[in-house]
């Protein structure tokens, strides 16, 4: 089924008032979950020497961009939700960019990595394809995307006052390689679980360093 444009516009808006309304709890719910596993899985597959600069996509209140900056790099959010904005740009001193997923305006062969962490999810499946590829033309060549999503068989819908596609690995692989990412590497989360208590499917992928003949 297609999705008109004025249903997806309602879908970013109702979503991202959602976020709105529920910084403050969403902040303090949040502030100290442990994604050092996600980081680090971004950041040992850029190469080159650091510091990188980073986008934190969807970067919510700012506890990751204070990470990346804790660890020496330049780290640049991006966020829909006004509150989000406001606390990520107070919290961390980083510039932090609002923008609605759907609608990206991002420069060129920026960004040495992506870390989009428990936001792609939210991007109908219609329009995923586009956005991936926009997320990969901000890439260098070569630059390393980060992405972690609540699984699932490829449903989507609303959850709520929130919109989301919960993807399996196959589909989830078919549609990054399709967008024009190379695969590095998958995993579940929380680690050291059995699978059917690991909601949380993260991968990392590479922009090739040239471009397909």
């Amino acid at each position: 089924m297609t999705i008109d444009e004025n249903t997806l516009r309602q879908i970013a808006e109702l979503t991202l008032q959602h976020y709105n309304s529920n910084a403050d709890s969403f902040r303090e719910g949040t502030k100290d979950h442990d994604v050092s596993q996600n980081i680090a899985a971004l950041l040992r597959h850029i190469e080159g020497q650091g510091p990188y600069t980073l986008l934190d996509l969807g970067c919510g209140p700012g506890r990751d961009l204070k990470t990346f900056t804790a660890l020496g790099h330049k780290a640049i959010g991006l966020d829909g939700s006004e509150r989000f904005v406001e606390m990520a740009r107070a919290e961390s001193g980083c510039t932090v960019w609002h923008q609605n997923f759907l609608s990206l305006q991002l420069p060129a062969e920026h960004f040495d990595g992506i870390f989009a962490n428990a936001v792609l999810f939210h991007v109908p499946s219609q329009e995923l394809p586009r956005v991936l590829k926009e997320l990969l033309a901000t890439l260098k060549p070569g630059g390393v995307l980060f992405s972690s999503n609540p699984r699932g068989q490829n449903q989507e819908g609303w959850n709520g006052s929130r919109y989301g596609a919960y993807h399996d690995w196959e589909r989830w692989r078919q549609v990054m390689l399709d967008a024009g990412f190379e695969e590095l590497e998958h995993y579940y989360r929380p680690e050291g679980l059995p699978r059917e208590e690991q909601p949380w499917l993260a991968s990392v992928w590479r922009r090739p360093r040239t471009s397909p003949n």
